[in-house]
């Protein structure tokens, strides 16, 4: 179940990790109050959807109306640089180990599954956000929503 990358990885393997890490967290509503995840990953996503649109747009702009081309230059460059950002933390996040308390919230939920009988990977390493995110992506479709009563 655990198929987090090890923590010493270089930036680009730390952006990979958090597209996978915003791919696989589920985006409950009943999350959004405990985790940030929720806020940063909608804010990532608009980011990669209209950021670089927004970057051109300002580039052309000011090409087309003949101004100052360092400025726009620098505001697409950092119009560009925040979905980025938000991939990196999401990485960096993603690779974090839980928390004592999430920890035991972690191994509770794994409990309900083996008390539900539905087999469950062994956990190879200490459980990270990455393995949360799994094991609650799967808790959502398996399990019913008591297992968030203990949050």
């Amino acid at each position: 179940m655990n198929t987090t990358p090890p923590v010493s990885q270089g930036w680009f393997k730390r952006m990979q990790l958090g597209q996978q890490y915003l791919k696989t967290w589920p985006l409950e509503k009943q999350l959004a109050p405990v985790f940030p995840e929720n806020r940063v990953i909608k804010a990532t996503r608009f980011g990669i959807r209209f950021m670089p649109p927004l970057a051109i747009f300002t580039l052309t702009w000011q090409i087309a109306l003949g101004g100052q081309l360092g400025p726009s230059v620098a505001t697409a460059l950092f119009a560009c640089s925040l979905p980025l950002q938000g991939l990196w933390w999401l990485g960096k996040r993603a690779a974090t180990p839980l928390p004592e308390k999430l920890l035991h919230w972690f191994y509770d939920i794994r409990e309900k599954f083996a008390q539900a009988g539905i087999a469950m990977a062994p956990v190879e390493s200490v459980p990270t956000y990455f393995s949360l995110a799994e094991l609650l992506k799967r808790a959502f479709k398996q399990l019913d929503n008591a297992f968030l009563d203990d949050i």
